[in-house]
């Protein structure tokens, strides 16, 4: 059986005619997220007769299942036996993941919310960027947009709350910040996340083989890089990035 964090056991519901939802806890953390991408990762890898899609979130797995070919309790039943084989909240990260280092110009004009997030979060400017740049984040999930990611999670002092209003817009590349996580924008778009950095990332490229950049389970680490350095990156082809291997 699992061993849940906070007494939190996986719940299976029924999501629509053709879905399933595998809810491993009611609020983000850490090994309730491991959880989601090490289960979804396991039934993509047993390609289960009748289960046409997993698609990892937050703390959930969302399956589409065929319903002319498979029941929801039979799928349950396989599911409740899957759930029962291992600790998921312990699980090794799926494999094929990989370490992508970010440059990213903090401040400025280019990203003005800096000051006031650091002071959310009782930093002064240049310990918010060391905090955000000290350690890789792992790619949650993505989603609202296309290949957008959302990264964490960061250290508690950063569990500040969204804005009360919308920004009017943030560009493609902004790394925003709120409840201990970042957000990195795949395409321009309003936000109540504060805008702290600016990256010269294309997460999102529709002719492209592979038309997202990151992948659920991968970890990004920020590099603070000057004003003048971004914008030599910025014509780059690859955005200055590097990317590694990860075993």
């Amino acid at each position: 059986m699992t061993t849940p964090p906070e007494n939190h056991t996986p719940q299976i519901r029924p999501a629509g005619l053709d879905g399933v939802l595998v809810t491993f806890a009611d609020a983000l953390t850490e090994p309730a997220n491991r959880a989601a991408l090490a289960f979804a990762a396991e039934l993509a890898r047993r390609g289960l007769d009748g289960i046409e899609e997993a698609a990892p979130s937050l703390v959930s797995v969302y399956l589409r299942f065929d319903p002319l070919h498979l029941s929801f309790t039979d799928l349950s039943a396989r599911l409740r036996g899957l759930l029962q084989e291992r600790d998921w909240y312990a699980a090794p990260m799926p494999g094929g993941r990989r370490l992508i280092r970010v440059p990213a110009v903090f401040g400025t004009d280019l990203a003005p919310q800096l000051d006031e997030a650091a002071e959310a979060a009782g930093f002064q400017p240049d310990e918010a960027i060391a905090s955000i740049c000290r350690s890789p984040l792992r790619v949650q999930t993505i989603g609202f947009a296309p290949g957008q990611p959302y990264l964490g999670l960061l250290p508690k002092a950063w569990d500040i709350p969204r804005q009360t209003d919308l920004t009017r817009a943030v560009p493609e590349g902004a790394l925003v910040v709120a409840i201990r996580q970042i957000t990195l924008f795949s395409v321009s778009s309003p936000t109540g996340w504060r805008h702290v950095g600016q990256t010269a990332l294309k997460l999102f490229q529709p002719n492209a083989e592979e038309p997202f950049l990151l992948r659920p389970g991968d970890e990004v680490q920020f590099c603070r890089v000057s004003r003048e350095r971004f914008e030599t990156l910025r014509a780059a082809p690859a955005s200055g990035i590097e990317i590694e291997r990860l075993p």
